[in-house]
């Protein structure tokens, strides 16, 4: 069995099968995400990445295996206690999904309403330093709709960190950004990650992003129906030798490899 008990192990998933009804879409995923460390899940279209994602936040339940936090089986536990475990998560979805109707400020305030018993004022010098933390100070006041795409981003992982969890979850944070504002929310992250001292797991295809920020990974394949590699994008870029995972991350060029720090660079 795998290092449930590692100390610096954070997420341990051991031989997860995920399904729709009879339609097995990934098989025997096997793979630990550390403390601390940003952890990308990647691989091409329709191989599961968002399905992964939600398996590891509790939306979907596996087919088969486990997923455990701090050593324990999250769908073997109590009801109460799979609710603790799920308030360590923060989720920062696709579109970054702030109601259009809310200010950031009180988009940001709704967990901790939810959740805390903090009073309005509170709540709001909070929301308003989740806010400058995120590059944000001064747009408390402000709709989803007067902000850029890349602020709305930035807003909605201002509000993964209302409630400080443990990991935050980032589900394709680049997608529909322009290159500027993607390396900005690159650098971002890995301030966060520096700061808060919070494990952070992406799902991506931007190659930019994952040789910018990813400490580790997993490769998920569709044809495969299983992961074919997992490491530091980097070394599998150097030293991977399934053409599917170095198509991947070269998109198909031939880019390389005695430097793979270097190809980080030129993506950006």
């Amino acid at each position: 069995m795998t290092d449930y008990f590692d100390s610096k192990a954070h997420i341990v998933v051991e031989e997860l099968t995920m399904a729709y009804g009879d339609f097995v879409l990934q098989r025997d995923l096997t793979f630990t995400i550390r403390r601390g460390e940003i952890f990308i899940i990647m691989g091409g279209s329709g191989c599961g990445k968002s399905t992964l994602l939600k398996h590891l936040i509790g939306l979907k339940k596996p087919a088969r295996g486990g997923i455990y936090f701090h050593g324990r089986n999250y769908w073997q536990m109590e009801e109460n206690d799979r609710e603790k475990v799920t308030r360590t998560f923060g989720v920062l979805y696709q579109g970054g999904a702030l109601w259009s109707s809310l200010t950031l400020a009180e988009n940001i305030a709704l967990p901790l309403e939810e959740y805390t018993e903090l009073s309005a004022r509170q709540i709001r010098k909070i929301a308003a330093l989740k806010l400058a933390l995120v590059g944000l100070k001064g747009f408390e006041d402000y709709y989803p709709a007067q902000i850029s795409g890349g602020m709305v981003k930035r807003a909605g992982l201002a509000r993964a960190m209302a409630l400080d969890p443990e990991i935050l979850f980032f589900d394709e944070p680049s997608a529909g950004l322009d290159p500027i504002s993607s390396r900005l929310l690159d650098d971002l992250i890995l301030q966060l990650r520096d700061s808060l001292d919070a494990t952070i797991v992406v799902v991506t295809h931007e190659l930019a992003s994952i040789f910018a920020i990813a400490d580790n990974s997993v490769f998920l394949d569709a044809a495969a129906g299983t992961m074919i590699a997992a490491g530091n994008p980097k070394t599998l870029l150097a030293e991977a030798k399934d053409p599917v995972v170095r198509n991947f991350l070269t998109r198909g060029g031939s880019m390389p490899v005695s430097n793979p720090g270097a190809i980080g660079e030129g993506c950006r």
